[in-house]
């Protein structure tokens, strides 16, 4: 489940890292901004760094699930700044929609993050119902550590998917909204499974712990 929302935050940074110079390149070749395109992957690393302790305050299932709603709405706008829904095509609102992208993946990279250590302290006394809190303390960092090699390997395939499905939209369309649109279902399914599995009153980061 965590490789699913870390592929959201992480795999959505780096595969907006490597297509958003590409995309300003093809639909906007007039533009000449492309001395601007390190700003995307700098905003992204400011926000992670800057943004954790929001997570930390509010809690990272909480912050997660407004980081999925504003990404979906930063692909509407996409759409919107590259001819959809009737619109003429808009460079300053293409370039302010991906800015917009790559801070909220920067804040999403910093909550899921701080979700895994969260979840497997929750369900410690579930995994080991008779060690004492310090064993438990000292088998969560363990575990913990190693969910984040693994979420941190699955979640960089979205520097592989991300540029795949732009250059297959563009090559079938001539435009990018299809794969668009593919982001515009995935990011609500991340809503929905991280509200399902860790945000609702029932879940297990609200157990009472023992």
């Amino acid at each position: 489940v965590i490789c699913w929302l870390y592929l959201g935050t992480f795999g959505s940074f780096i595969g907006f890292s490597a297509a958003f110079p590409l995309l300003m390149k093809t639909l906007f070749p007039d533009s000449h901004s492309m001395q601007l395109v390190f700003l995307g992957p700098l905003v992204g690393a400011a926000s992670r760094a800057l943004t954790g302790w929001v997570s930390d305050k509010f809690g990272g299932h909480k912050v997660t699930h407004w980081v999925f709603i504003a990404l979906a709405l930063g692909v509407l706008s996409v759409m919107y700044s590259v001819g959809g829904f009737g619109a003429a095509p808009s460079f300053p609102i293409f370039f302010a929609s991906f800015m917009w992208l790559f801070f909220w993946t920067g804040v999403g990279n910093a909550s899921t993050f701080q979700m895994i250590p969260a979840i497997v302290r929750a369900d410690m006394p579930r995994l080991l119902p008779m060690a004492n809190p310090t064993a438990r303390l000292k088998a969560a960092e363990m575990e913990s550590a190693a969910i984040v090699g693994f979420s941190s390997a699955i979640g960089a395939f979205g520097g592989f998917f991300i540029p795949l499905a732009f250059g297959n939209a563009m090559k079938a369309t001539g435009g990018p909204s299809a794969a668009l649109l593919v982001f515009l279902a995935f990011y609500p399914s991340c809503v929905a499974v991280n509200w399902g599995f860790y945000a609702r009153k029932s879940s297990l980061l609200h157990a009472p712990q023992t």
